[in-house]
């Protein structure tokens, strides 16, 4: 078979099949009388094998390796093939988030483009410095931040204090991170879950406050106490019913007490509040450091609910909520 008829049936130019003889990727099996290059059906099947395997990325040099040495190993090459093909997607990846980002920020000239590639690569920064500073200055052009890129930068911001810097900055552009911030909520990471949930707390809005209302229902109890302690602060009494679990497990209690007496304030959530702590203290299987807990909480909840229990509790068997209860009576009728 000559090679334009090669060629036509294998879909590789005549260009390429001599640019492979020239290489010693592929040499015809033999010559015609007129010195055309006669290909036979093994030659073809060599081409199809070149074909086939530049089809996964091999370069020409490794396909001749791959075909002629005896000795090789398939598995080493595929291996390096699949590294070497990861990183690539992972590049466009980065490049594609990267133009979706400036697109977002609607550019209205190239140097609103420069402006905001800058930023991009700041936020992306090994310098925790630099990345603060490019959050601090997020704040004099709000309007020409990416704001889904100071989302994702606090997602994965692990210094503490440049996370604050993002979380002040992502707060002064709006609610427009919220939904990737909820998505963090679903990681399988737990401080991409605590990051998601303070930043939530920190955002103005109403989205910002139903996502922590979702929140309360969460199964990670950290992202639970956050949700409640910022629901709380705002006035959000569905938050009581986890502020008190977090006063029984000793976990931020005293930010979670001081959260309850701001709920308190209204008469009816007082009492409700009342209740459940006296509920838990009541419960057979609340320990007793927990015990001491509750009653502590009882102190800046008014109400009748309140100070009742704390007569109660007053004559506590454990010596301990005995004196507590009897310290903070003493403190309500000093009032």
């Amino acid at each position: 078979m000559l090679i334009g008829e090669v060629a036509r049936r294998s879909g590789v130019s005549a260009r390429m099949l001599r640019h492979y003889e020239s290489l010693g990727l592929l040499r015809p099996s033999g010559r015609t009388g007129s010195g055309y290059r006669e290909y036979s059906g093994e030659d073809i099947r060599r081409i199809l094998h070149v074909e086939s395997l530049r089809s996964l990325g091999l370069s020409l040099r490794e396909i001749g390796r791959a075909l002629d040495d005896p000795g090789f190993t398939p598995s080493a090459l595929v291996d390096d093939l699949i590294r070497q093909t990861r990183e690539r997607i992972a590049a466009e990846t980065e490049l594609l988030t990267r133009l979706c980002r400036i697109g977002a920020a609607e550019p209205a000239g190239w140097e609103d483009v420069l402006q905001a590639v800058a930023f991009l690569r700041a936020l992306g920064s090994k310098s925790a410095a630099a990345r603060q500073r490019a959050a601090l200055s997020s704040a004099s052009s709000v309007d020409e931040v990416p704001v889904e890129a100071l989302a994702e930068a606090v997602l994965r911001e692990a210094d503490p204090n440049v996370a604050g810097a993002l979380r002040w900055a992502l707060a002064r552009s709006g609610d427009g991170g919220t939904a990737l911030l909820a998505e963090g909520l679903s990681s399988p990471e737990a401080a991409v879950r605590e990051r998601a949930v303070q930043s939530l707390a920190e955002l103005p809005g109403g989205e910002a406050a139903a996502r922590l209302r979702d929140a309360l229902a969460h199964p990670d109890a950290v992202v639970r106490g956050h949700a409640a302690l910022a629901l709380g602060t705002q006035g959000v009494a569905d938050a009581a019913p986890t502020l008190i679990d977090m006063i029984v497990a000793g976990r931020n209690d005293t930010d979670a007490a001081d959260a309850l007496s701001m709920l308190a304030s209204d008469r009816a959530t007082a009492d409700r509040i009342a209740t459940g702590l006296v509920d838990h203290l009541a419960h057979d299987t609340t320990e007793a450091p927990a015990r001491v807990r509750l009653t502590q909480a009882l102190a800046d909840i008014p109400g009748s609910t309140a100070s009742r229990a704390l007569v109660e509790l007053s004559g506590d068997g454990d010596r301990a909520v005995a004196l507590t209860a009897t310290y903070l009576l003493q403190l309500r009728d000093g009032r």
